[in-house]
């Protein structure tokens, strides 16, 4: 395994994202643990270099997977300051943004 390049903060996910999940036989922690490592997934090549900056600044980190049903879930880590803490990692589905 791939040591993780920040720290998530609290893990959460939104009952659409549990169902979405649950409907694919995925579980969230396949997802996070791409998340943690840089696997950004499927967002477009300025998100990813946005993330890529985030990881030097603290801000947010944004990666967005497709599930085994098509379905997109998003992965957000929010931010608590500009020293790279993290508050929360949610899982979540676009439109419950």
């Amino acid at each position: 395994m791939t040591t993780p390049l920040f720290r998530p903060g609290r893990i959460l996910a939104t009952p659409g994202a549990l169902s979405a999940l649950k409907h694919a036989g995925q579980h969230a922690s396949e997802f996070i643990s791409r998340h943690l490592v840089g696997d950004w997934g499927t967002v477009s090549a300025d998100d990813k270099a946005a993330n890529d900056e985030s990881l030097r600044d603290g801000s947010r980190l944004l990666s967005a997977y497709l599930l085994a049903t098509a379905v997109k879930i998003w992965i957000i880590t929010e931010a608590v300051d500009d020293h790279g803490n993290r508050e929360a990692t949610t899982v979540l589905l676009p439109d419950e943004y």
